[in-house]
Order: C-alpha cells, then sequence, then structure tokens
C-alpha cells in the first residue's frame, strides 16, 4: 500500500515560563543517594546540577489529563499499563500526541515539549538545604502503634521558575484545523495548573503557574528562504496563562 505524503504548513512556537507555586518533585536517580539523605532527589542536569523540568513529563501529563477530560483512555491490557493512551486517529488528543500503532493508522506526534531549564537559580542557590533544592520530610504514622516513621524528599522550592517551550507542527493533511490543535495545547497547560506535575500532588507539591509570553509561528517558507523573522501568530491567551 503505497503510503500517502504529508507536507508541513507551518509550525506554532509556544514560549514562557513555568512558575513552581508549590515545591516540585520531579523524580530523578537515587544512585548517588547519601547515608542520612533524601530516600528519593529530583532530576538534575549532570554538567549544572540544576533541576529541571523534563518535557517527557510536561507532555505526558497533558495527555492524560486532556484524555480523561475527553473519556478516551483505552484499557490496553499490557505490560504493566492497563489503562494507557488512546490509539484511535479519529481522537484529536491522538493527532496532537501521536500513535505508536504498527498499521497505516500510526500516527508522528504533532507537540514538541523542550526540557524546561531553570531560570533564577542564582537567586536561591545557596538560601536551600541542598543546592537548588530542600529537603521536605513527611511521617507516616502506624495507625496502631502511633509509630512515627519519617521519609524525606528533595524538592525543587516554591518560586523557581523554569523555562516553557513548545512547538506544535502543523500539516497541511491534519484532519484538525491548527486552531483546533493550539486551542487543544492551551486547555492542556490550563489542566496542569489545576492538577499537578511531578510526584506527591496529592500531598501539597507539584502546583504550577504558566506564564505564555508569545506565541509565533514559522511557515515552510522560511526554512526554505532562510528568513530569521518569526510572525507573531494571532491567537488571545487566556488571562490565566499570561
Amino acid at each position: 500500500m503505497a503510503t500517502s505524503k504529508i507536507k508541513l504548513a507551518k509550525k506554532l512556537i509556544i514560549k514562557g515560563e513555568i512558575e513552581a507555586v508549590t515545591g516540585l518533585l520531579i523524580g530523578g536517580s537515587n544512585t548517588a543517594m547519601s547515608i542520612g539523605g533524601p530516600d528519593k532527589m529530583v532530576i538534575r542536569n549532570p554538567i549544572t546540577n540544576e533541576p529541571y523540568i523534563p518535557g517527557s513529563s510536561l507532555k505526558g501529563k497533558m495527555r492524560s489529563l486532556l484524555e480523561i477530560s475527553y473519556g478516551y483512555v483505552k484499557d490496553v491490557n499490557m505490560g504493566k499499563v492497563k489503562n494507557g493512551p488512546s490509539d484511535d486517529p479519529n481522537h484529536i488528543t491522538t493527532v496532537l500526541f501521536g500513535s505508536a500503532r504498527t498499521d497505516e493508522q500510526q500516527r508522528p506526534s504533532r507537540i514538541i515539549c523542550r526540557d524546561g531549564r531553570l531560570l533564577n537559580g542564582d537567586s536561591f542557590r545557596d538560601m536551600t538545604d541542598l543546592p537548588y533544592t530542600e529537603s521536605k520530610t513527611e511521617v507516616v504514622i502506624d495507625r496502631i502503634t502511633s509509630a512515627a516513621m519519617p521519609r524525606t524528599f528533595e524538592r525543587v522550592p516554591a518560586g523557581a521558575r523554569f523555562g516553557l517551550n513548545i512547538v506544535v507542527n502543523i500539516f497541511e493533511q491534519d484532519n484538525k484545523t491548527e486552531e483546533e490543535l493550539i486551542d487543544l495545547t492551551i486547555r492542556g497547560l490550563q489542566m496542569i495548573q489545576d492538577d499537578y506535575i511531578g510526584g506527591s500532588g496529592s500531598r501539597g507539591s507539584g502546583q504550577v503557574k504558566f506564564h505564555i509570553q508569545e506565541i509565533k509561528q514559522r511557515t515552510a517558507d522560511f526554512y526554505h528562504s532562510g528568513n530569521t523573522t518569526d510572525e507573531d501568530y494571532a491567537y488571545q491567551i487566556p488571562p490565566d496563562l499570561q
């Protein structure tokens, strides 16, 4: 079967900041954990030692919240994930986030979420328990004996700000309009604000606020012509994301 060709129409580029309203527990490796140190560490850039928000965490949270809101969650019954993402090509979330199906319905992801690097680390690097982070201790109480079992987590403190950089690819053959795809992306960010990112969200961690500063567009001709000037994209950013 001949595969249909696709053609890039434009890229929509969303830039701004992610503000930690409460501490962020963005899980990393515990291989370097020291005796008496936190039980769970945050993920850090191995070169600068600065924490960051992985693009995969942002993208995955957006997709899961949107699919739950539409009722698209699929019972895949495979591996360790029983309730997995939808791969129905008619679902708008599948158009935006892609599908790993192996048949002709396979779709590449239209959205790219970059890692969010720490922007204001110099303002608090030496004011916390660990470089750039705080130690938060939680205590589990035995319901019978009242014995306390403390555990300590490493968190990025409230007030930390990270870069936000999202790209939405628009193809001429898409069965959804660019307005629908950018609207879905914006709704995903709004839903994260009313939920959380990272771990321990039900216990206070992970609340964030997005500050979208600009949305630009680059058409396919932008890359062919060697142009270096982005075009403003006419989109009204909601007040809660400014």
